[in-house]
């Protein structure tokens, strides 16, 4: 493999890294929460929703994606502005994105099962066109805001390291939204949280708009018009563009592997709050709370400052690849130990997995983005200008939220089959068994068939840097 150094004008600034990855932080923030309150949202103590209901709330928005996602990458792909492709979007995004966040919790316990699910689904409806704007061109600014092949997966790994603080906090709003020296009932503790969040979200979402640098596109041929009725013109050069990025063998191979191991790990996340409630503490929230919040918080830490580094320095040494299958072959060594960490008479063993299972996530958008933009690399030697990062960020993280919404709606169906019932204070032996055996088989066979699906990809590091030598040569760079 060759030893090729970083030269300076291809390295990211780390005022530039660190805007990026507040975006990456609000990406995972929005359904970080968004887990938390679906939880609650099917608990007894806050609004005892049906877990089927719930599931749907957050899978049906999901189906959107399939249009907005790739026209959101369309038009990022082809807007010319003197800010820049993506940036004015990313902007307008994150305000949308966090008002429509704070609006979309104002519910109440005392309201109808039926009227709480309809008002959560138009507005999670609304939130996912407010996060599109945003996601989308914050995407594919990542993949252009270097064309070196180590220097992306430094930026994604410092960027997914930053993103991993999300994951550290959101935990601890299962030991806080419970308090009533915080707040009277669990859904007045999700209303407020929610205001606050929303503000969040827009204080740091604008951060990439404004300091963050793609590639001077003020040249760039090949961009179509953006109005609204040459778009309607272009729906089909849409769709023919999408059809033209799937049959990128590559990109094809990064999208499933990542469905696999994101949402074998999505269906059953909420599965270690009721495994560690209701098996370990009989039910107990007041003596488990702060176990359900330290399992997660302590893998994000593990995976932001332990597991991301050592995959850095794997991917460095051994390539991209080699990375991903070791990486997610350790995490599955992890998902299997929790059948012993989950024990109730000495909880200390929660945290025997961690430091092996965090290996699957921390590896995931470390790697697979990173891959992603030398994939855009292969595509405009084979297809020409325009550069299409929009629509490959669009269709490799539509692939994610529509797996995640899926993953959502199985997640209660899968509850649902196993016996659980969000209106007990206790539940069944046999369900809690069905939900242990589901929390370690599931995430470790997806994690197993991603392997396999990445075993011959064939974008290696020499094949990038030669991309890269002939697009140079063609647009007659030095």
């Amino acid at each position: 493999m060759p030893n090729v150094k970083t030269v300076s004008r291809n390295r990211v600034p780390l005022g530039q890294k660190a805007a990026f990855g507040a975006g990456h932080l609000i990406n995972n923030l929005i359904p970080g929460i968004l887990g938390v309150f679906v939880v609650i949202l099917k608990s007894a103590d806050g609004f005892g929703m049906n877990t089927i209901l719930a599931g749907l709330i957050v899978g049906i928005p999901r189906l959107f994606d399939a249009i907005t996602d790739p026209v959101m990458g369309y038009i990022s792909d082809n807007t010319s502005s003197k800010y820049g492709r993506r940036r004015p979007y990313i902007f307008i995004g994150a305000l949308l994105s966090g008002a429509i966040f704070a609006i979309l919790w104002q519910v109440h316990g005392d309201a109808s099962e039926i009227y709480n699910f309809w008002y959560l689904l138009i507005f999670s409806i609304l939130l996912i066109f407010g996060n599109t704007i945003f996601s989308t061109p914050l995407i594919a600014l990542g993949y252009e805001m270097t064309s070196d092949y180590k220097e992306r997966t430094r930026l994604m790994g410092f960027a997914n390291i930053i993103g991993q603080v999300a994951w550290m906090l959101v935990p601890f709003l299962y030991v806080l939204i419970p308090n009533t020296d915080f707040f009277e009932t669990q859904p007045e503790g999700v209303r407020i949280i929610a205001l606050i969040s929303g503000i969040v979200i827009i204080l740091l979402g604008i951060l990439p708009a404004l300091f963050c640098r793609g590639i001077d596109a003020s040249k760039m041929e090949g961009r179509e018009e953006i109005t609204p009725k040459a778009l309607l013109k272009s729906m089909g050069k849409i769709f023919k563009g999408i059809k033209l990025v799937l049959k990128n063998k590559p990109f094809v191979k990064l999208c499933l592997a990542t469905f696999l191991v994101f949402n074998g790990f999505q269906i059953v996340a909420e599965f270690g709050v009721f495994i560690i409630n209701f098996y370990m503490f009989d039910g107990d929230w007041t003596a488990s709370k702060w176990w359900v919040a330290l399992f997660p918080a302590v893998t994000a830490a593990y995976t932001a400052f332990i597991a991301i580094p050592i995959i850095n320095a794997m991917a460095n040494k051994y390539g991209k690849r080699k990375a991903f299958i070791i990486a997610t072959a350790i995490s599955v060594v992890g998902y299997l130990l929790k059948w012993w960490g989950f024990d109730p008479t000495n909880p200390y063993m929660i945290f025997l997995p961690i430091p092996l299972m965090a290996f699957g996530m921390g590896c995931l958008f470390t790697l697979m983005m990173s891959m992603t933009a030398d994939v855009c690399d292969l595509d405009e030697l084979e297809n020409g200008m325009p550069r299409k990062e929009g629509t490959f960020g669009a269709i490799y993280w539509w692939m994610i939220k529509v797996g995640q919404g899926i993953a959502l709606v199985f997640s209660g169906i899968i509850l649902s089959l196993l016996g659980y019932d969000p209106t007990a204070s206790t539940q069944t032996a046999e369900a809690l068994v069905g939900m242990r055996i589901t929390d370690i088989a599931l995430p470790a066979a997806t994690a197993l068939l991603a392997i396999w699906v990445m075993w011959d990809y064939s974008l290696t590091e020499k094949r990038a840097m030669e991309i890269k030598e002939e697009l140079v040569e063609r647009r007659g760079e030095l």
